[in-house]
């Protein structure tokens, strides 16, 4: 799914009432009737709703919610929130509409005006601002804001939080925003929506179709992407019925050290549940007899250092090389790292302690393979790259990195993030907080490393191998919890994921 920055958004609008075509004012009663279906089926009769509508477009989608969620036998109270005497002709449109009806009373607020009482057990309609917002909310309307926020009741907000810059950092402009519960978005997702400093203003978003023409967006040029179900379907690889191990490939993983074996474990494992032929894991010497009880179908080459990595092993059997969780950093294993990455020609998987390695020698990464996948966590990206001020900045480094070093970075967090050598940002969209734990990112690393293996590309084996291990983690959560749920947890629901994934396609 694109994301789209919010003038080309405008012109899906203009281009949708144009050759459809609709009239606009059609076109709001579309996309508030999505919204009002949405809160219909989980907001009771019984409970109070107050409508907050500035005099712009998303005031009028308020507007149009209002009269439906009246019409439909709800107590609704509607305010017109008067920052402005200017009113768009939809809002003028809807606002006759919605006093012919007669179906709920309608108020003013002007600056001065004692502001209307809130309760708790309430729900609260904010369509004050919509994502045409051009500087930040300040006076009477920023107390009003506040004064929603403070209520306890349930907010809703229409297409953006009131407030919220959708292309940007709203929090180094100032300047009030509604704090919603959920958020009911049009036909895409916004940029904003993807990163923890907005997380308090969006709460729960979720995507309303209102019928944008599909031909529009599918030409319009972005740089970031939301990644779905179906992006990952059309990825996924067939199995013929003559295939066999070596039609599969053979991964390399380079990994563990004196009292991180369990990462080299967890790792392997995932590679092998991944589905690549043949799992080979490079490992000390003390950690030879754990991988071969633990994993009884992995290979294993044996470093000739007792406690960690020391020595690279002829590369020639295998066709994709993963490296680091639990390698550990010290002078042996960064010179091996380094003739690793001077012999490999195919990308490599880095993860963790090679992260760490490259990170306290940046000289190096001019050698790493093109197409090479990187998968740090905030602070080993930090590491890498440098210090951000915020995630909007994170991001835009983390692009640059991409593109100069011609690699894909993987910067796991809510929304994983996959940037690639042309500079584009893909959003995860599985995954969740349960997935907070020690282990999660060796599991990550297998997975990746084991499509690598069966001849997916760089971008396929990091998006794909990122919406699996999110949507294993969902699985795991509904199973055990996200307080209970272990690293270990993810590989075992990965066939589940691999299952629901393949539905449909048979």
């Amino acid at each position: 799914m694109k994301i789209l920055p919010i003038e080309k958004v405008r012109e899906a609008d203009a281009y949708t009432i144009n050759n459809e075509p609709i009239a606009s004012t059609d076109l709001m009663e579309r996309a508030a009737t999505s919204c009002f279906n949405w809160i219909k089926k989980r907001i009771d009769r019984q409970t109070p709703v107050k409508v907050f509508s500035g005099p712009g477009n998303n005031g009028g989608d308020g507007l149009v919610v209002a009269r439906l969620l009246a019409g439909s036998g709800y107590q609704v109270e509607v305010y017109i929130v008067r920052f402005t005497n200017k009113d768009s002709g939809d809002f003028k449109v809807n606002l006759d509409r919605l006093k012919e009806s007669e179906l709920a009373p309608v108020k003013e607020i002007y600056e001065g005006d004692d502001l209307p009482g809130i309760e708790p057990d309430e729900v609260v309609i904010d369509a004050i601002f919509g994502s045409g917002l051009s500087r930040p909310v300040t006076g009477f309307t920023a107390g009003l804001i506040g004064h929603i926020n403070r209520s306890g009741a349930i907010i809703i907000s229409i297409d953006t939080p009131s407030g919220l810059f959708s292309d940007e950092n709203s929090t180094r402009k100032g300047g009030a925003i509604i704090e919603a519960d959920y958020t009911l978005t049009f036909q895409l997702p916004k940029y904003a929506f993807m990163f923890p400093e907005n997380d308090r203003y969006v709460g729960r978003w979720i995507v309303r179709p209102i019928g944008l023409l599909e031909e529009y967006i599918a030409k319009a040029d972005t740089m970031n992407f939301m990644v779905e179900k179906d992006d990952c379907r059309l990825m996924l690889k067939r199995r013929n019925k003559f295939d066999h191990k070596g039609k599969f490939g053979h991964a390399l993983l380079i990994s563990g050290s004196y009292g991180k074996m369990g990462a080299a474990v967890l790792s392997a494992e995932a590679c092998l549940r991944a589905g690549a032929g043949l799992v080979t894991a490079h490992v000390p010497q003390n950690g030879y007899s754990i991988i071969q009880t633990a994993l009884p179908e992995c290979m294993v080459n044996i470093d000739h250092h007792e406690h960690r990595f020391s020595e690279v092993p002829d590369l020639t059997p295998y066709n994709a090389i993963g490296c680091g969780p639990g390698l550990g950093t010290g002078t042996e294993t960064q010179n091996a790292l380094k003739l690793l990455i001077q012999n490999t020609s195919v990308p490599l998987v880095f993860d963790a302690d090679a992260i760490n390695i490259l990170a306290q020698n940046k000289t190096w990464l001019a050698f790493v393979p093109e197409n090479s996948i990187f998968t740090p966590h905030p602070k080993e990206f930090e590491r890498l790259a440098g210090k951000s001020p915020d995630n909007f900045e994170r991001n835009k480094l983390q692009r640059e990195f991409s593109v100069r070093h011609k690699v894909y970075v993987v910067l796991k967090g809510a929304h994983t993030c996959i940037t690639t050598p042309q500079g584009k940002s893909f959003f995860n969209s599985t995954g969740n907080p349960g997935m907070a734990t020690g282990g999660s990112g060796d599991v990550l690393t297998g997975i990746i490393l084991g499509l690598l293996a069966q001849g997916y590309s760089s971008f396929e084996a990091a998006v794909l191998g990122v919406y699996l291990h999110g949507m294993a983690g969902d699985i795991a959560a509904k199973q055990k919890s996200m307080e209970a749920m272990i690293a270990g947890d993810i590989t075992r629901f990965l066939g589940k994921a691999m299952k629901k994934l393949h539905k449909g396609m048979d």
